[in-house]
């Protein structure tokens, strides 16, 4: 083992940069052995490891190995590769770099990627001996599309081809031609022997013809990201707490700052709103601004409706709101991604379905070249067009990686991620349909308000959304529901799908955007009856979270989502019009269950399992629930007096 120079000793101090590094290359090309003569010169080892490892080589009856400084996992020293990404700290004389040492073998291509997103800079990994690899190429591929611009190639193993300059010079052309055709322009190319120190932290004897900088100096040059709160204010929405009468909006700000008083926007809702109050715990002095990278609760002025998935911004330089977007994506999934097929997208804290519009081109990327096809197979790279179930806060990756980049769900399992362009699309926000397009509309105040029909009608206003699959008994539940309600004296009307498309959307077809704008309209007309003080029953399959959410946004205050739950088998069972049969013999396209998805509510209000439950069971368990959340308030009310109707009886 020959002593390498070591680094001058570092100098306290209380400002420094931080670079997140990845290491990345073909696996035997020798980036753990890298790593650990890194850790080693610049002195960045804790006291006792080498001597740890010397012990631990000599008992096995093998050579010193620094990859062992590096590999955490016993399988990674069995096996002799890496598996996981695996980060850890070293200093340079002005900063500290955190290296993130990524799996080259293919099977771990998805660890590979989760270290690269996070990395200012990265060093490509190639053996002098076996020269430029399919692996070499892909990932220099993939550094290009997640974002990654600074890269320096390391040309590893010199020792093993007798420190040549010719076989150094001539990788050095081919892959910088390679990189060159996608955009890339490597900052240097350094040949080293890690394992004996080589241009690793000063000159090699062994290489004088190398006028270059060394690994560890290569580190200084490397420029540090700007600080994500130099961005706009991004801050998606992890979850709604409710303590007393406070709504706690909680998440973690990706970029920008945020304090109290600003003026924020919801996406994709588009609702306005002021900061009230940031919530810190332990109570202490008052927190009035925080930046990127912190977790944040905070309170509104106003109580709007808010849910995970949606993003907070200022109102400059807001995100694009859309349901379309062009994205490079990466695929690793076992099955193919197909074109037409719908996939899980999860952006941020976002989830929702999005199907595969188009497939532009499938990219080699030993060769670059662009071929059309229909699907994407396991470990390549495509540019395709997701139209998504709903409308989503997004942003160019170029100018906002933490919203421009998601993953892509299969069979629950992440089996691809990609980057987005919005280049060509427009910004929804604007066209969203639930925007008012007229001018010069006022409220009207006509003296009678939800209060006051309440009192008189004896129960609150309120939407009984029914979902569920074709079969599952929301109708027979609905029908018996409203009869009972009714038979009780109470305001109670039904909506189905049935009806609506007889009349007021009898121009809807059952494409996913119609099947929307159905949903959007009946929940107007639903939020409209609830308000007069009527108990509205509105029985539609309504297959999508996103639509759900929207007629939840409508009138929140008022909605009830309840989930009439039934086996796929059990519906077909009950299947009285024969739609099930038709959907099975291809007669009938977009048939939720069948030929289209249902995303059952993941948080409902109250669920009737009509599998197990008679539907008698069903009607009393819905009749309880109306009198517990409409009712029994009212009779409260009514009992302590309330305004001009106290005393009156009611």
């Amino acid at each position: 083992m020959t002593q390498a120079s070591t680094l001058p000793k570092i100098q306290p101090s209380t400002q420094r940069d931080q670079l997140k590094l990845v290491i990345v290359g073909h696996v035997d090309h020798g980036k753990s052995t890298l790593v650990g003569r890194l850790l080693h010169d610049t002195q960045s080892l804790p006291d006792g490891k080498v001597e740890a490892i010397l012990a631990s080589c000599k008992k096995r009856g093998m050579p010193f190995e620094w990859s062992f400084l590096m590999d955490a996992l016993q399988t990674e020293r069995d096996q002799g590769i890496t598996i996981d990404t695996t980060q850890i700290w070293l200093k340079t004389p002005s900063r500290d770099v955190v290296i993130i040492d990524a799996p080259g073998h293919k099977e771990f291509l998805k660890n590979m990627i989760t270290g690269a997103s996070q990395a200012d800079a990265a060093l490509v990994l190639i053996d002098a001996k076996e020269g430029i690899r399919e692996q070499s190429r892909r990932h220099g591929y993939l550094l290009q599309m997640l974002g990654v611009k600074q890269i320096a190639v390391i040309v590893n193993k010199m020792d093993m081809v007798d420190y040549g300059e010719g076989v150094f010079r001539q990788i050095e052309r081919d892959y910088r031609e390679y990189l060159g055709g996608l955009g890339v322009e490597p900052l240097c190319f350094i040949p080293v022997s890690a394992r004996e120190g080589d241009c690793m932290s000063g000159p090699s004897e062994h290489m004088t013809w190398y006028k270059g900088p060394a690994v560890t100096k290569m580190l200084e040059k490397f420029e540090v990201a700007a600080p994500a709160d130099h961005l706009p204010l991004r801050f998606p929405v992890q979850d709604v707490y409710k303590f007393d009468e406070r709504r706690i909006i909680v998440g973690r700000i990706e970029t920008g700052k945020l304090k109290v008083g600003d003026t924020i926007i919801f996406s994709p809702t588009n609702t306005q709103v002021k900061v009230a109050s940031i919530e810190a715990w332990p109570p202490g002095k008052p927190v009035t601004q925080l930046s990127a990278g912190q977790s944040v609760g905070i309170t509104l002025e106003d109580q709007i409706f808010v849910e995970r998935g949606h993003v907070a911004s200022h109102t400059e330089n807001s995100p694009m709101v859309t349901n379309i977007f062009r994205a490079r994506i990466f695929w690793l999934g076992h099955k193919p991604l197909e074109l037409q097929k719908r996939y899980k997208i999860k952006l941020a804290t976002t989830e929702i379905l999005a199907e595969v519009k188009t497939i532009e081109h499938v990219i080699n990327s030993d060769t670059l070249a662009r071929v059309k096809a229909d699907r994407v197979e396991r470990g390549n790279v495509a540019e395709v067009v997701f139209r998504m179930r709903g409308l989503t806060a997004v942003d160019d990756f170029n100018a906002n990686p933490k919203l421009g980049r998601f993953v892509i769900v299969q069979d629950y399992d992440v089996a691809g991620g990609g980057i987005i362009s919005t280049e060509g699309f427009f910004d929804q926000r604007c066209a969203d349909s639930r925007q008012v397009k007229s001018k010069n509309i006022f409220d009207v105040d006509f003296g009678v308000g939800p209060e006051h029909r309440a009192l008189v009608n004896g129960h609150n206003g309120g939407i009984l959304w029914f979902t569920g699959l074709s079969g599952s008994g929301k109708s027979t539940l609905a029908k018996q529901l409203q009869r009972r309600l009714f038979d009780k004296g109470y305001q109670v009307v039904c909506l189905d799908g049935d009806m609506v498309r007889k009349g007021l959307n009898r121009d809807l077809g059952f494409s996913p955007e119609d099947r929307s704008e159905n949903i959007r309209r009946v929940s107007e007309m639903a939020a409209l009856m609830a308000q007069a003080g009527m108990i509205v029953i509105a029985s539609f399959i309504s297959p999508y979270r996103e639509d759900r959410r929207n007629a939840r946004s409508i009138a929140p205050d008022y909605f009830h989502n309840i989930y009439i739950k039934a086996s796929l088998g059990a519906c077909e069972k009950r299947d009285t019009k024969g739609l099930y049969k038709q959907a099975r013999e291809g007669k009938l396209k977009e048939f939720t269950g069948i030929s289209a998805p249902y995303e059952e509510p993941q948080n409902p209000d109250l669920v009737i399992d009509t599998d197990i439950s008679s539907v008698d069971d069903g009607v009393n368990t819905l009749v309880h629930y109306v009198e517990h959340q409409l009712v029994d308030p009212v009779k409260n009310m009514a009992i302590e007096g309330s305004g001009d109707y106290a005393g009156t009886g009611i």
